[in-house]
């Protein structure tokens, strides 16, 4: 595995691999999750690029920016091992060469759930992925279905921009209860993971019952302190709860029931 800093570094090495580029951008703190991405990704592309960047456009000031978890050592150990061939590493200055602004907003997609909680977040997504997108240049990106709203609003900005990228949602990795797999997760107890282990099985009975009041009810019985939303879109039931410090997404499409 090759390991690039810059635009410049991304040019030289994807020339000495020429084929099909499949891009995965991360914000690192590796799990089987992303393993699972990097998997989606050799078998749609010739050559696996991956990015690690704690994207702080995305973060609010009171959010977990300085505590992100942070290991790239870990990281790139796991991504040679899955036979990636290019690590892009870049700084703040080279995704952010002239500060943060970018004339590049989040459109519909964006409106609502996540937005009625992380007014900036998406706006900062749509922003470091466009110039990540710009440093590799790939013919497909993969992006997780657990941030199901996340990936609406990239294949909105993909398609208003023209960009010539397939984005491709690889399937929820989740552990042997059903938790969806989260960076995050480093952050909860022993306790908390208990509590956390339900959310995916409230929004799977919610798909049947389409009762979104009494979903929330049987979170807050269950231990969750707060429930930002659980609601219903793009033929999903998609849910953000707090266990203790730590916020939670998850989804569940409702055909599969």
């Amino acid at each position: 595995m090759q390991i690039a800093k810059t635009f410049d570094d991304i040019n030289s090495l994807k020339k000495e691999n020429p084929g099909r580029i499949a891009f995965v951008p991360t914000m690192g703190a590796l799990h089987k999750g992303h393993l699972s991405l990097i998997q989606l990704a050799k078998n749609h592309g010739d050559q696996v690029i991956v990015s690690i960047f704690v994207n702080p456009t995305q973060f609010a000031p009171n959010e977990d920016f300085d505590s992100y978890p942070r290991d790239i050592e870990k990281d790139a150990k796991m991504l040679s091992s899955e036979g990636v061939n290019i690590l892009f590493i870049p700084t703040n200055e080279v995704i952010y060469p002239n500060g943060y602004n970018s004339e590049i907003k989040a459109k519909e997609a964006a409106k609502g759930l996540e937005t009625d909680f992380r007014p900036h977040f998406f706006d900062g997504v749509v922003n470091v992925v466009n110039r990540l997108f710009s440093a590799v240049k790939p013919d497909i990106a993969i992006f997780g279905e657990k941030d199901f709203q996340q990936l609406q609003v990239i294949r909105e900005m993909v398609e208003t921009l023209n960009l010539p990228i397939e984005i491709i949602g690889a399937p929820i990795a989740r552990d042997e209860y059903g938790l969806a797999l989260s960076s995050r997760n480093t952050y909860l107890s022993k306790d908390e993971l208990k509590i956390a282990r339900t959310l995916n099985v409230v929004l799977r009975n919610t798909a049947i019952t389409k009762d979104y009041e009494t979903a929330k009810s049987r979170l807050l019985s269950n231990g969750f302190d707060k429930v930002d939303y659980i609601k219903q879109r793009w033929g999903r039931v998609l849910g953000a709860a707090w266990v203790g410090g730590t916020r939670l997404i998850d989804n569940v499409e409702i055909t599969d029931f």
